[in-house]
């Protein structure tokens, strides 16, 4: 199993960058995808998630309308465009993959991707 993020980098404030997390090893269509990021020193949070039926989305309050998570199922992909980004934003990201199945929750995580915000 591997989940693989990448497209962190420094970008000033305002600026946009796209991040992307690929998935092997496991039916990527059958998991909801999530991204989270974690800033120095703070918990790790949930920043924006997408089922893997339906492909509904959430986002955290703090990124709603900046923010767009989407899916590729045939591509085994999930992306992340960060658009008007903010020196808060600055974090660690990190893509996980879950699963419910028969009581059995299915948990996979990224090493993750840094995002630096900052002029």
């Amino acid at each position: 199993v591997q989940v693989v993020e990448s497209g962190g980098g420094l970008v000033q404030p305002g600026g946009s960058l796209r991040l992307s997390c690929a998935v092997s090893g496991f039916t990527f269509s059958n998991y909801h995808m999530t991204w989270y990021r974690q800033a120095p020193g703070k918990e790790r949070e949930l920043v924006a998630g997408i089922t893997s039926v339906g492909g509904a989305t959430n986002y955290a309050d703090s990124v709603k309308g900046r923010f767009t998570i989407s899916r590729d199922n045939a591509r085994n992909t999930v992306s992340l465009q960060m658009n008007s980004l903010k020196p808060e934003d600055t974090a660690v990201y990190y893509c996980n993959a879950q699963l419910w199945r028969y009581g059995v929750r299915y948990d996979y995580w990224g090493q993750g991707t840094r995002v630096t915000v900052s002029s």
